[in-house]
């Protein structure tokens, strides 16, 4: 199985400026930006079946990510 990218820059290429604008000048930006990082990570390591896990905690790692990007996508268009 191929392995999306799903940080931000490849899921919002069009705010590539804007990103790294709020990632130098809003703390709970840049906060949130490294959690959602984290978290893809995490989940990319269990799709690749690199860490066994239940399909739930897989689950579950997604939609927090699902949650993080859209709060970042949110800071993003405001």
């Amino acid at each position: 199985m191929i392995n999306e990218h799903h940080d931000l820059i490849h899921e919002f290429p069009e705010h590539r400026e804007r990103i790294h604008e709020l990632k130098m000048e809003d703390a709970r930006f840049a906060r949130l930006f490294d959690e959602y990082h984290k978290v893809t990570k995490s989940v990319e390591k269990m799709e690749a079946e690199v860490e066994a896990v239940s399909t739930q905690v897989e689950e579950e790692a997604k939609y927090k990510r699902l949650k993080l990007k859209d709060e970042l996508y949110a800071m993003l268009q405001a």
